[in-house]
């Protein structure tokens, strides 16, 4: 096997690794979807429960994410036909195969965080 043939190979290997990691991404990156699931996880289940729990994340985001993690299944909108109608969300059972990832995500976090703060 010449070495172009085995650099492809190389590439297409990693690709294979690559592919599932950017559909994980697909779904959970951005700068809010993770601390929506958090909060949710912590037992915020309103809009305005889940809005206070996130520092500046404005309404028309926080409803934007919402509809995302819907569409992929992560969490359940219920509307209780109250008066006035009262609406919540929850995490659906599927969601749940997220916490591994994001308890170590937290580790992650607090360990470069102090990583930083030491080398500063």
């Amino acid at each position: 096997m010449s070495k172009t043939e085995d650099e492809k190979n190389n590439h297409e290997e990693c690709q294979k690794l690559m592919l599932p990691v950017r559909d994980a991404l697909d779904v959970i990156s951005g700068k809010w979807k993770i601390l929506i699931l958090i909060s949710l996880m912590q037992g915020n289940s309103r809009f305005r429960e889940i809005e206070r729990s996130i520092p500046r994340i404005t309404s028309k985001v926080l409803s934007n994410e919402l509809k995302t993690l819907e569409e992929h299944k992560l969490i359940k909108r219920t509307v209780y036909d109250d008066y006035p109608v009262r609406i919540e969300y929850s995490l659906t059972e599927y969601a749940s195969t997220l916490e591994k990832v994001v308890n170590e995500l937290q580790i992650w976090g607090i360990n470069h965080r102090k990583k930083i703060l030491e080398e500063g």
